[in-house]
């Protein structure tokens, strides 16, 4: 049950968002072993002019540039699990980007099951619930 935040520089491009939330939304399943029916995500687009690496912008650079944060349930995922999405992630949005910048972060958030959940229920809820 991810949410994911995705932001991507550059004007509002509906097709990249829809490649970048179809191979994110692969990703997250393959790699992290998540259901896809419980996936989130968010597509924010910024200017190039508002976002600097390095002290200089990416219009000055002519790059562009992503930021990935995905929330899953802390104890989830494996150390390995978490470095292949981080890297399979920036490969397939270079894919994406050609002009894609080496400075591009991702953050994988363990959030603690008892203060984490959706539709109203903790992941710790789930968790007693199913048993296991």
């Amino acid at each position: 049950m991810p949410h994911i935040v995705l932001h991507l520089s550059g004007p509002v491009d509906h097709g990249l968002a829809g490649r970048c939330v179809d191979k994110v939304t692969s990703l997250t399943c393959r790699v992290l072993e998540k259901q896809p029916e419980v996936i989130s995500i968010q597509v924010l687009f910024t200017p190039c002019e508002q976002w600097s690496i390095g002290g200089k912008t990416l219009a000055e650079s002519g790059r562009s540039a992503f930021h990935l944060e995905i929330s899953v349930t802390d104890e989830t995922n494996t150390k390995a699990q978490k470095s292949r999405f981080i890297r399979e992630l920036f490969d397939a949005i270079k894919n994406l980007r050609p002009d894609l910048h080496d400075i591009c972060y991702t953050h994988v958030i363990d959030a603690r099951a008892a203060a984490y959940g959706y539709g109203g229920r903790t992941q710790e809820y789930r968790h007693q619930r199913a048993g296991v």
